[in-house]
């Protein structure tokens, strides 16, 4: 069970990044997250009740549920919906690959878990990759505002990513399922960027090309509701840490897509950069794997 949550995730996330490219220019990024997020949680709600299961979740839940619609499917998307109007997808789906690392020290900031210096050795290497594989792009462009803007908001994107990981972990110890919490806090996101964006005068029309509906459907119901629940599923199973492993296999995919759509340029200087990012990541958490039995599936 636990390799087909990380092969749905890694799959379907590793080709979210292109399609949020798909949405950029007619309608503002808030309320694309905004439509993207109500359809989201509408399916899901539609599943709960359908399926006669906890709806409303208990009081003790609603200020994580309040933090990780903010963190999650609010600030998260922000960033990195305005972050692709400056760097290529792939790009963005490179600095998301170290949330591994983000969640391991947030998880010893706020949870005072123990940091392993193999964690700190990888986090290293991942940093160095990094600027190896935005070495061709920022050729001359060290002093564009944009591209480092756009840099800045992909790592912004992931804290905020690393803040909603831990949140949905504490949730879970609470009894609470991720279709449940994912249902309530998509819609408090989606909400709250619909009300700023009303407040704000944006124009809530979308755009009707098949292009941008094919790229809204396929955000709102693999992208989030299939992968979202998957992925924060291994949260509760394995917890944070391990599963945030498999964003280690996201830049494989995006930068294949980004190549394919965006004419994403391969360099000697990329490929190590990219060995680099995944050493960096499997050096920090595959000794997890090792040392440790995976879980056997809930019953």
């Amino acid at each position: 069970m636990n390799t087909l949550l990380y092969a749905l995730t890694v799959l379907i996330w590793g080709t979210t990044w292109i399609a949020i490219s798909f949405q950029l220019g007619v309608v503002p990024a808030p309320v694309s997250i905004a439509f993207r997020f109500w359809i989201a949680a509408a399916v899901l709600m539609t599943g709960l009740l359908l399926a006669r299961r906890q709806w409303l979740p208990p009081r003790a839940a609603w200020r994580y549920l309040f933090a990780q619609g903010i963190a999650l499917f609010c600030l998260n998307f922000l960033c990195f919906y305005y972050a692709s109007q400056w760097i290529t997808s792939g790009l963005e789906a490179v600095v998301f690959s170290t949330a591994p690392l983000w969640n391991a020290l947030n998880g010893r900031l706020f949870l005072g878990r123990p940091i392993k210096p193999q964690v700190m050795l990888g986090a290293l290497l991942g940093l160095g990759g990094i600027l190896l594989l935005f070495a061709p792009q920022m050729a001359g462009h060290w002093h564009d505002s944009d591209t480092l803007l756009g840099l800045a908001l992909s790592v912004g994107g992931t804290l905020c990513f690393s803040c909603g990981n831990l949140l949905s972990s504490r949730m879970q110890s609470l009894g609470l399922t991720p279709w449940l919490t994912n249902t309530w806090a998509m819609l408090i996101g989606s909400t709250t960027l619909g009300v700023a964006a009303l407040a704000l005068g944006m124009p809530f029309a979308l755009d009707p090309s098949p292009r941008y509906l094919g790229a809204l459907l396929y955000l709102a119901i693999p992208g989030s509701v299939i992968a979202f629940t998957a992925y924060l599923v291994l949260v509760g199973r394995i917890g944070p840490d391990r599963a945030a492993y498999s964003t280690v296999l996201f830049p494989i995919v995006a930068l294949s897509v980004s190549t394919v759509y965006e004419g994403y340029q391969w360099t000697p200087l990329a490929l190590g950069g990219l060995a680099l990012v995944l050493a960096g990541n499997l050096l920090a958490f595959l000794p997890a794997f090792a040392g440790k039995p995976m879980p056997a599936p809930a019953k």
